[in-house]
């Protein structure tokens, strides 16, 4: 496919910031094929999570297209750009191990809140609060320009992963390589609108609860608890402590967070409208992409929504060079609960 950046007429002022921007020179202090394998570099995650307590140094802000971003960045600022993206329930510390291991290699890795997390804030009170993947996809584009990054390592878990495999399929030539937890996860409108094995469905009841306004509501006021059920129930081999937690439960207090996370889960179910100005890219997504660029996927055996697989089912959709691997006693939220091994991952697709 042809570079997005070259081909999709859309006006990127209304998406990337004219703010002047000047970077630190140095590193933010931290404290503290598709044959599917357990790597032998991949060990084993204990069950008992180490209780790291560590956080990230000072968090910086840009402004970038729609947002003003906050984002923490560790490692040499001439170094191969890595950019890492968590999910949901989650925030950047998810990726507080992998950072210092990432930099420690000479990497320089940023770290940004997404749309409606921590201390990312919208630009406008005017902007719709939209959660769709192509406005998050976007959000990075942006932030990357305004970063004067050309091209990045991409690393990411949930909605994480799910970005930055629309970056690589439609901005091949912003993205050196991706590692995606649970694989091609690109929506598809209409695919999403067929039922899924009654198993499968029972681990996304929380898509159709968000669909109601009782579980808006729900939402509004239980979002500590509700989070961390979601924790527990899709990394029950996880022994994370609450100071963990509360490390990461801070970040859905942005003001936005409802509100994005609610039209995200009904955005995907058809049930809320997108805006007209993605349709373009949403019609592109539509198609499924394939990603060419280098690619490893990554399943841990313990997650309790997205069952390990081998990779074959989604493995031509990744046409470069492309290996899978299976982290025994991870769950879903992969980085935090194997640090080593998803920074092996990224070390191993920037060989390719």
């Amino acid at each position: 496919m042809n570079d997005m950046s070259q081909n999709l007429k859309f006006d990127r002022r209304r998406f990337l910031s004219a703010a002047a921007i000047s970077l630190a020179a140095g590193p933010l202090a931290m404290l503290g094929s598709a044959n599917a394998k357990a790597s032998p570099a991949h060990a084993p995650v204990t069950n008992k999570a180490k209780q790291a307590n560590a956080s990230f140094g000072t968090i910086k802000q840009i402004d970038a297209g729609l947002l003003n971003v906050g984002y923490a960045e560790a490692g040499p600022a001439n170094g191969p750009v890595v950019i890492l993206l968590h999910g949901w329930p989650y925030d950047i510390h998810s990726f507080a191990d992998v950072a210092p291991l990432l930099a420690a290699k000479g990497y320089r890795v940023i770290v940004p809140h997404l749309r409606g997390h921590g201390t990312t804030r919208f630009l406008s009170a005017a902007t719709f609060r939209n959660g769709q993947q192509a406005a998050v996809a976007l959000d990075i584009i942006a932030l990357m320009d305004a970063l004067h990054i050309g091209k990045a390592i991409f690393g990411g878990y949930d909605w994480g992963a799910r970005t930055a495999g629309i970056i690589a399929a439609l901005w091949p030539s912003r993205c050196k390589a991706i590692v995606s937890v649970n694989g091609y996860l690109i929506n598809n409108l209409e695919r999403n609108k067929l039922p899924l094995p009654p198993k499968a469905e029972w681990g996304w009841w929380y898509q159709y609860y968000f669909a109601t306004e009782r579980g808006l509501a729900g939402y509004e006021a239980n979002r500590h608890d509700f989070n961390k059920l979601i924790w527990k129930n899709v990394s029950p081999k996880w022994d994370f402590d609450d100071a963990t937690f509360e490390r990461t439960a801070a970040s859905f207090n942005n003001p936005d967070y409802v509100s994005i996370v609610i039209h995200n889960y009904r955005w995907r179910l058809s049930l809320a409208d997108g805006e007209t100005r993605y349709d373009d890219i949403e019609k592109l997504l539509a198609q499924s992409p394939v990603i060419t660029v280098p690619a490893i996927t990554l399943d841990g055996d313990s997650d309790g929504v997205a069952p390990a697989t081998d990779g074959a089912s989604y493995a031509k959709k990744f046409s470069g060079n492309h290996t899978h691997h299976i982290i025994k006693g991870a769950g879903h939220n992969l980085p935090q609960e194997a640090p080593q091994a998803f920074t092996d991952a990224i070390v191993e697709v920037d060989g390719y």
